[in-house]
């Protein structure tokens, strides 16, 4: 479980990379897209093929993303998340949020090889400016965590 503090100094960066928003608009990255950039974070996301998603211009890299960003939100398979890491850390980019679903053995232990800060198992949503339901979830677990 991470601290309130991690996940705030994690979304305090000027911009955040976003890898996993799908055209078809129906994954988990292009609800984490559309809510992050409504809460008024600058949030790039990266697709090799899309030119937008959602309305968003989509980059082909993090080279291609026209500032720096902080972090990078990995909301992809375990096997492409490995890539992943690789190609963020090698853009300079030194934090990674693995949304649920992304982490894996390997993927932890790239993060580790490459002295990335990650994030793990923990949804993104639950620690940005929580609404709805994210806000439920986020103080059901602090409630449960103080309990334990």
């Amino acid at each position: 479980m991470i601290s309130k503090d991690t996940a705030d100094r994690f979304l305090a960066g000027p911009a955040l990379a976003l890898v996993g928003a799908s055209r078809s608009g129906h994954k988990f990255g292009n609800l984490a897209l559309k809510t992050l950039i409504a809460k008024g974070y600058r949030v790039y996301p990266l697709h090799r093929s899309a030119a937008n998603i959602d309305g968003v211009k989509c980059f082909g890299s993090f080279a291609d993303i026209p500032e720096p960003v902080s972090a990078v939100i990995v909301v992809v398979p375990p096997a492409q998340a490995v890539n992943v890491v690789r190609d963020a850390h090698a853009a300079g980019i030194h934090r990674v949020w693995l949304q649920q679903g992304s982490e894996s053995p390997a993927v932890l232990k790239v993060c580790s090889d490459l002295g990335v800060d990650v994030i793990a198992g923990e949804c993104v949503l639950m620690f940005a400016q929580p609404t709805s339901y994210h806000w439920v979830h986020a103080t059901l677990r602090k409630l449960f965590s103080r309990a334990a």
